[in-house]
């Protein structure tokens, strides 16, 4: 009889917890599973967070971080790996080098710096560490705040191409630029994709949804994309793919209540 077995299409996130369910690791989970891939998870933080805010921040133990690390990279088999919430310098050193350890390359990095609620996620002295690690990454997943920071001046509408390829070719990394702060054209979304291995720049557009329902959209977004990237799809498609899903779960929650503050969106609720 013919072996019937099948490896699962795994990714591994690596990112801090929401105890409100909207963003972080939880998201991550819900993202990758409803995109078809096998999800699992290395906790860096635990938040105490809701749909309003970011109350608290507890770190995870360094020593912890590495044995999380160790026990599913030496274990699983991993298509695409998510990195969201790296909350200090230490944190990212200690990722970095477990990663390399491994030889791990096809690496999705959201690089998260600031809540939805406008909460800092990331300490100063961070910052510089996060740069030097973004050119270990395949992409890179930057909002326009996020991206203003990485490149040092304001982004504007008319110059996002631009920005995105600056950002590229500074880090030595393919960029996706999302444009989801910087407002809406004749009631689109533009992100930009910068595809740093042909130097090739690809806008994508989606319909822009009216909501305050957008809590985790960033994470849900790099964590579909490295979904994608685990079943096989190559960057465009796999990009082009979770811009969608990410845009097709917003519209499905944007009428759903959760909470007081920025809701979440329905990442089941696709049709």
């Amino acid at each position: 009889m013919e072996n019937l077995k099948t490896r699962y299409c795994a990714v591994l996130t690596i990112a801090g917890s929401d105890s409100g369910g909207c963003a972080g690791i939880q998201a991550d989970i819900k993202s990758i599973s409803a995109c078809g891939a096998y999800a699992a998870s290395v906790i860096t933080a635990t938040t105490a967070q809701n749909t309003q805010g970011v109350f608290d921040i507890h770190p995870i133990p360094i020593s912890h971080i590495e044995k999380q690390l160790d026990a599913v990279l030496s274990d699983i088999e991993f298509g695409a790996i998510k990195i969201g919430m790296l909350h200090s310098s230490q944190v990212i050193e200690a990722v970095a080098n477990k990663l390399e350890q491994y030889g791990i390359s096809n690496i999705v990095l959201d690089p998260v710096m600031v809540a939805t609620s406008g909460d800092n996620l990331l300490v100063n002295d961070a910052i510089s560490s996060l740069k030097d690690f973004l050119p270990k990454a395949r992409l890179i997943t930057p909002n326009i705040p996020e991206a203003e920071k990485l490149i040092g001046y304001p982004i504007e509408l008319k110059g996002l191409k631009n920005s995105a390829r600056e950002i590229g070719r500074l880090y030595s990394t393919s960029v996706l630029l999302k444009g989801g702060h910087i407002g809406s054209h004749e009631n689109e979304i533009t992100d930009t994709l910068y595809m740093y291995e042909n130097d090739e720049i690809i806008t994508i557009k989606n319909s822009w949804v009216n909501t305050k329902n957008t809590h985790g959209t960033g994470c849900s977004l790099s964590s579909s994309i490295a979904a994608f990237l685990s079943l096989g799809y190559n960057l465009e498609d796999a990009v082009r793919k979770g811009c969608y899903y990410v845009n097709l779960a917003i519209t499905q929650g944007e009428n759903k209540i959760l909470g007081k503050g920025n809701g979440a969106i329905n990442h089941f609720g696709l049709k």
